[in-house]
């Protein structure tokens, strides 16, 4: 039986949203901890085939035991080569892991931005396979530096660094995990996010207009993102 992937969840509404329904697609089993409800960080990398780091609200500089404990099971599974994605926060965090350093904007990027590649794309093959306007979806402030020997793959007008690669290890500033429900209940829920009036930062009629759309090509994307890091997943 293959070993399951191992999601953090680190607030009730950042779940695995369309990660977990690809996963259940491509038969890849999975299991949530979840931090938010005080679940301590397991160490054991023996019986799990890969690490998914998602997002929050927190920051990776914030001195919680959870914090330190995530950065170091990162450092341990890279150095065992059992592949590791970052959403969000979980990509502050690997990078943060990495020896990389996080900074703090103000001014947030939010709702659908369009990102473009900074690497050419005969680099990565399955780039090609991703439509030319790009344009996943975004809820962050702080934004994180690449760390050395990794690669980084998609900027935005909002933020230089978008994605990072390092091996079989993703990083990811955006969420391409995103349903209909899970936009519709961030919207609802952090309105004082929304009411910063700068141009990195949609409003709620903006963020859900055309949303079934947006999402489906949002999970194309995703597919092609979810797909290639699969490849990597240890079956040791």
């Amino acid at each position: 039986m293959t070993k399951p992937v191992r999601i953090f969840r680190h607030v009730a509404c950042e779940g695995p949203g369309y990660l977990g329904t690809f996963l259940e697609n491509n038969n890849v089993p999975y299991e949530v901890i979840c931090i938010d409800e005080d679940i301590t960080v397991p160490q054991d990398l023996d019986n799990i085939s890969g690490l998914v780091f998602m997002g929050g609200s927190m920051n990776v500089t914030d001195s919680l035991q959870w914090v330190s404990d995530e950065k170091k099971l990162i450092r341990n599974a890279i150095n065992k080569n059992i592949p590791v994605m970052g959403i969000c926060l979980g990509a502050q965090l690997m990078s943060a892991a990495l020896g990389g350093e996080i900074t703090h904007d103000p001014n947030m990027e939010i709702g659908w931005h369009a990102v473009k590649e900074t690497v050419e794309n005969n680099k990565f093959d399955w780039l090609k396979e991703l439509p030319e306007d790009f344009i996943p979806f975004h809820w962050h402030a702080d934004t994180f530096s690449i760390p050395e020997e990794a690669t980084v793959l998609f900027h935005s007008q909002c933020r230089k660094n978008q994605v990072f690669i390092l091996n079989n290890n993703l990083a990811m500033q955006f969420h391409l995990e995103m349903t209909i429900e899970m936009v519709e209940e961030w919207v609802r829920l952090f309105t004082g996010d929304l009411a910063q009036g700068h141009p990195c930062v949609q409003d709620g009629d903006e963020i859900i207009l055309n949303l079934e759309q947006k999402i489906k090509v949002l999970h194309n994307c995703a597919d092609i993102f979810y797909g290639e890091w699969i490849k990597g997943l240890s079956s040791n």
